[in-house]
């Protein structure tokens, strides 16, 4: 497929790159000019402006940072919403705001240019290795259309609805629920190390008795093990959590740990650890949270 790619951080740099592996005809873009360079040896195309990458495409990819960067990217300098022709169709890879997606999909609609949301579950290792998750809402006949570009990136694809806000709405809840299994392994953690145990023994010992996660195994690793390099940030954490309580309380829905869970990423961000590892850096603000 001819695929424009547009936004080249950790995740969508890993992404581009399976991609044109994989053979699709890639063009790749971002503000940054040098990560796009940075692919032209896997195959891929540089184009100088959005107009230019999403020219004759048939798909075009977006991962950006945040609302603000898709403000940006759609109806500021960039104009991708004009740039996209009807008969195109656009997957949007990043985590945004429900509402935020609703306004797109509205946009889409009127220009008749198929749109599906795809968030992603996994941290940049697992985007280098081709093993995300993706979770997709759209119309089926879009996505269907748009799933050899799924293959080469994921190990499998959850379609969770029509409508392409429904999608956001499951990443954000899913990371909210990794948010506050680390805060729970945290603090566990912490009580662990009061009473003389190694945080790895007790983790050994509950996680072999009542849970056998592998998920929780991978998160207690970089808990106990920070890397050089966060894989995502208390920050991004931070950002995700307030776009879900955003989205429940739209819905006249109170999500009480959510709410908790916010008043202690501020803290930690108050403390200067924004942009600390997601897991890591919550286990060192409940060490310290944790002194009476």
């Amino acid at each position: 497929m001819k695929i424009a790619f547009l936004g080249l951080g950790k995740m969508g740099s890993a992404i581009a790159r399976h991609l044109a592996a994989a053979g699709h005809d890639v063009t790749v873009w971002n503000r940054s000019h040098a990560r796009a360079e940075a692919l032209v040896a896997s195959g891929a195309r540089v184009a100088a402006t959005v107009a230019d990458a999403v020219a004759g495409a048939e798909v075009v990819v977006t991962m950006v940072f945040n609302d603000a960067a898709y403000e940006e990217l759609f109806f500021g300098a960039a104009k991708l919403i004009d740039a996209l022709k009807p008969g195109q169709t656009h997957i949007l890879m990043a985590t945004i705001s429900v509402a935020l997606c609703e306004r797109l999909a509205g946009e889409h609609a009127r220009r008749e240019v198929g749109f599906v949301a795809a968030p992603v579950f996994g941290r940049p290792s697992v985007a280098e290795a081709g093993k995300l998750w993706i979770v997709a809402a759209g119309q089926p006949e879009t996505i269907e259309k748009i799933r050899p570009v799924f293959v080469p990136i994921s190990r499998g694809v959850s379609v969770v609805g029509t409508e392409p806000a429904q999608a956001e709405a499951v990443k954000l809840g899913g990371n909210f629920l990794i948010s506050a299994m680390i805060h729970g392994l945290s603090e566990s953690f912490v009580y662990a190390e009061r009473q003389g145990i190694d945080p790895k023994a007790f983790f050994e010992a509950i996680n072999s008795a009542l849970f056998q996660s592998p998920f929780y195994a991978l998160y207690a690793d970089v808990m106990l093990n920070p890397p050089q390099t966060p894989g995502a940030t208390i920050e991004l954490g931070a950002k995700d959590l307030g776009l879900l309580l955003e989205a429940a309380r739209a819905k006249g829905t109170r999500v009480s740990l959510a709410e908790t869970m916010a008043e202690i990423f501020a803290e930690g961000k108050a403390m200067g650890m924004a942009e600390q590892d997601w897991a890591a850096g919550q286990y060192r603000l409940a060490q310290q949270r944790g002194i009476l």
